[in-house]
């Protein structure tokens, strides 16, 4: 039932979300809207959206309506998906809609390196891994000596070049390359390079060739023989995705220029195999997403865990976890005109930040010529900040008391008596959507029109109900600083009380009364609203009916 679903929304592009042509859902589903005890056009209504190819039926709409509960998968990610489908909420402000967002974590003792695990295990509390979601626990990240973190991360990127190496040379040979390639491969990677890491799946909205973007201020980063850089790439494109197989080929094909050639790798066949060498062997780990469209990400995630620090957009995850302390960003956190402004803005501040920052205290070394103790620095506050805040047992606690809990109750709570307050919320909603076009409500003009911060504005509104119970009905002060487009950034509400009768028997003329207080400076929007209300509705906007004054 509704009354126990829970749906998390996609990645916000085209292909996180399905939708089909009413031609394929009359050809699949011809008998089944009668089963519902319903016609063509109502089923094809529920889950219409208008796309800019046309109508379709959608998969995501149909499941937000099915729903009693959703969720994005990082903050940014709800508030990009309550932007995105405030269609179906029309009338209400975004940060209204009822998508709340529960960040992606990952599983500790998955993708935690055997070598970081026992270093972790020498210095965190006993018991650490049964409290990876307490940021207590990481506290002692800082008491681990700069030497032997370091030692451990030498460690695991040894493993990876020999691994690299093994799969390079099972590469060669299986695009028939001579016995004089397949033997240089042997020597493939520096061991004293900075080694950046990029692995994932290949999709056209992750821009996987970005840093291609300057070649010139590439091949001038990557040929420094002072400071040595290179890059590891790996992961796969969907099957039915050739934009994304195209980016494949172009990294594999400018990992083949002379210019290139050994500083830049590209590993075939990416699996879980390849990601673990990956994320606890490289230095950095970088990640170029067109923000806003990477809906959380967690490959960073299990870098961070591993006390790798990320240089990234400020999109998904990263966009909460970078603190400045630990990692990098790359642009900044804003929307861009077109596409190619935003490519051109965050290459500059890619290579800049590599050239300025990350290259240099990467070699920077300490007075023993050995550990680089200002990286190392990056990495204990990567380790202690994106560790708990970032795991599968913080993603499961909130999931459990947000979401899981709630729609239990309420679930349990629809289903008793033979769904008695699901067929009283359904007869309820009906008689609403039946009278509510004449419900008025009508604002009496302020008699100010300035105030002091914290002063008392007394509001006053007079609504018409026409027949609906008074006590089905809230009346809101909603006061919000105003965008450029209208809308309501930051609405806040302050319910009125019922101040007296205009007269009539069946309760219409109502006067509403209350008062705000401004807690900032500067313009204010006020408005009234009036909205259905009921005590087993899910959430206060449902039954998604509202009049504004």
């Amino acid at each position: 039932m509704r009354s126990n679903t829970l749906f998390t929304t996609h990645t916000p592009v085209p292909a996180g979300n399905d939708a089909f042509a009413f031609e394929l859902v009359d050809k699949f589903f011809w008998q089944y809207w009668g089963q519902l005890g319903l016609d063509r056009d109502r089923f094809i209504e529920f889950a219409r959206q208008e796309l800019p190819w046309g109508p379709q039926y959608s998969m995501t709409v149909l499941a937000l309506k099915l729903s009693g509960y959703a969720n994005g998968v990082s903050q940014l990610h709800g508030e990009v998906s309550r932007e995105m489908w405030k269609f179906l909420w029309p009338d209400t402000p975004a940060t209204e809609i009822p998508i709340a967002s529960i960040t992606n974590g990952i599983h500790t003792q998955t993708w935690l390196a055997p070598q970081l695990r026992a270093l972790y295990s020498r210095y965190l509390p006993e018991g650490w891994l049964q409290h990876v979601e307490d940021p207590a626990t990481w506290q002692a990240v800082d008491d681990i000596p700069d030497e032997e973190l370091w030692a451990a991360h030498q460690v695991c990127k040894d493993d990876l070049i020999q691994f690299v190496r093994r799969r390079a040379k099972r590469q060669l040979l299986r695009h028939g390359e001579g016995p004089q390639r397949v033997h240089a491969a042997g020597d493939l990677l520096n061991p004293r390079a900075l080694t950046i890491g990029f692995a994932r799946r290949f999709a056209t909205y992750k821009r996987a060739t970005l840093l291609f973007h300057d070649l010139e201020r590439l091949r001038r980063l990557l040929n420094d023989p002072d400071r040595p850089v290179q890059v590891i790439f790996s992961g796969k494109a969907h099957p039915a995705d050739d934009a994304g197989k195209a980016l494949i080929q172009q990294v594999f094909e400018f990992s083949q220029e002379p210019d290139f050639a050994g500083k830049i790798v590209f590993v075939e066949n990416y699996d879980m195999n390849i990601a673990r060498h990956l994320i606890a062997g490289v230095d950095v780990w970088l990640n170029t997403p067109r923000r806003p469209r990477e809906a959380s990400g967690t490959s960073g995630e299990k870098a961070a865990l591993n006390g790798i620090p990320n240089f990234s957009i400020l999109d998904g995850w990263w966009a909460e976890g970078f603190d400045g302390t630990n990692g990098w960003a790359i642009g900044e956190e804003r929307e861009y005109k077109d596409s190619e402004t935003q490519d051109e803005a965050d290459a500059y501040s890619l290579y800049s930040t590599l050239e300025e920052m990350i290259i240099p205290l990467y070699f920077e070394r300490g007075g023993d010529g050995s550990v680089p103790h200002g990286w190392v620095e990056i990495m204990k506050n990567t380790i202690r900040t994106c560790a708990p805040q970032f795991s599968m047992r913080r993603m499961v606690i909130d999931y459990t008391e947000q979401f899981y809990l709630p729609a239990a109750t309420t679930g349990q709570r629809y289903h008793q008596d033979h769904f008695q307050v699901a067929k009283s919320i359904a007869d309820w909603k009906a008689g609403l959507r039946q009278q509510w076009a004449n419900v008025h409500i009508e604002r009496i003009p302020l008699t100010v029109d300035q105030v002091k911060v914290g002063e008392s504005v007394p509001v006053q509104a007079r609504v018409w109900l026409h027949g609906i119970p008074q006590d089905q009905i809230v009346v809101e002060i909603v006061t919000s600083p105003l965008a450029a487009d209208g809308e309501l950034t930051a609405p806040h509400l302050q319910p009125m009380h019922l101040n007296g009768s205009m007269g009539g028997s069946t309760g219409d003329g109502l006067l509403y009364a209350g008062e705000f207080r401004p807690q900032h400076s500067g313009s204010l929007a006020v408005a009234v609203r009036v909205r259905p209300h009921h005590p087993d509705q899910l959430h206060p906007i449902e039954p998604n009916l509202v009049k504004w004054a």
